[in-house]
C-alpha cells in the first residue's frame, strides 16, 4: 500500500474537524444555524467552521499551496480561477449540506490536493460511520486501509443514479426517455462523497452529474478512476477540476462508461 505522504497528517485532521465541529451539530442545528447562500443553496455553521479549521490545518502541512474552499469560494469566486496553477488544497467542508440540515444521512467531508490542476490526491470522509476513502494517483485507491477496486453491481439492468437537479428541462426529459428500460434508475445521496463511493463498491454502476463544481468531484472521481472506474465529460474528453462546464458522467468501468454515453448521448 502507498497512501500520499501527508495522507496520515490529513486524515487526523478531518476525523478532528468531524468530531468537533460537524457530530455536535448533527441533528442539533438551530434555525439561525442555517442560511441560505443563493437561491436554492445553503450553508450551515458547521459548514463554515468546518473549513475554517481545515483550512488552518491544510495550510500548515503544505504552506505553498493554495486553498479553495466551497464557502471562501462564494465570497470570492476568483479563488476558482487559479485551481489550475502550481500545488491547491480543494475543501469540501460538509458535503451533503441539505442533508445535513435536515437531519439526515449521508454527508461527508472531502479533501483533494491538486498539482497544475490535476488530482494528486483525495480523502472522502463519512463523519457517522466513520468511512474512510483515500486515493493517490497512481498508487491506487482504498476504503479503511484496504486496496479496493471498483466492481460493477452485477444487476440485470446497471444501476444508474442521475443528478437532474440542475438540468433543463428539456435535458431531464431527454435522459429520461433514453435510460427508460436501459438502467435500473435509482435515488441519487444528494451527497457526491457517497455517490462516488458507491460506484467503487458495487452499489451503483452509473451517475451522472450535471453540475461540476471542483470540490464536490476532484476527490471522488479520483478515487474512481484509481479503483479502474472513469469519469469524463460525456463526450468523452477527460475531467480536469478546473473546467466547471455542465455535464458530467461516471462508471465503476470504461465499458459500462461507454454503454452509458451511448445510451444517453449517442
Amino acid at each position: 500500500m502507498t497512501f500520499h505522504p501527508l495522507s496520515n497528517a490529513v486524515e487526523t485532521l478531518m476525523r478532528s474537524v468531524a468530531a468537533d465541529i460537524i457530530m455536535p451539530r448533527f441533528q442539533s442545528l438551530a434555525t439561525h444555524e442555517i442560511k441560505e447562500k443563493s437561491p436554492g443553496e445553503i450553508v450551515t455553521i458547521a459548514d463554515q467552521e468546518s473549513e475554517d479549521r481545515l483550512s488552518e490545518g491544510l495550510a500548515a502541512l503544505l504552506p505553498e499551496a493554495r486553498i479553495v474552499g466551497e464557502e471562501a469560494s462564494e465570497t470570492d469566486p476568483a479563488l476558482l480561477d487559479a485551481v489550475n496553477n502550481g500545488n491547491v488544497w480543494l475543501i469540501d467542508p460538509v458535503d451533503g449540506t441539505t442533508n445535513f440540515s435536515e437531519g439526515k444521512t449521508p454527508f461527508a467531508v472531502m479533501i483533494a490536493l491538486l498539482g497544475d490542476g490535476d488530482p494528486l490526491a483525495s480523502w472522502l470522509l463519512d463523519p457517522v460511520n466513520g468511512r474512510l476513502c483515500h486515493a493517490h494517483r497512481g498508487h491506487g485507491a482504498y476504503i479503511d486501509g484496504e486496496k479496493v477496486m471498483a466492481k460493477p453491481s452485477g444487476a440485470e439492468l446497471p444501476v444508474a443514479a442521475f443528478g437532474m437537479h440542475f438540468m433543463t428541462p428539456e435535458k431531464r426529459e431527454r435522459i429520461e426517455v433514453r435510460s427508460n428500460g436501459q438502467f435500473s434508475v435509482v435515488p441519487i445521496p444528494r451527497c457526491a462523497g457517497e455517490q462516488y463511493p458507491r460506484l467503487v463498491t458495487g452499489v451503483n454502476d452509473i451517475s451522472l452529474f450535471e453540475r461540476t463544481l471542483p470540490w464536490d468531484h476532484a476527490p471522488g472521481s479520483l478515487l474512481l478512476a484509481e479503483a479502474g472506474g472513469r469519469t469524463a465529460r460525456p463526450d468523452g474528453e477527460p475531467y480536469r477540476p478546473g473546467d466547471r462546464r455542465p455535464g458530467l458522467l461516471s462508471a465503476a468501468t470504461p465499458q459500462l462508461w461507454d454503454q452509458a454515453a451511448k445510451t444517453l448521448f449517442g
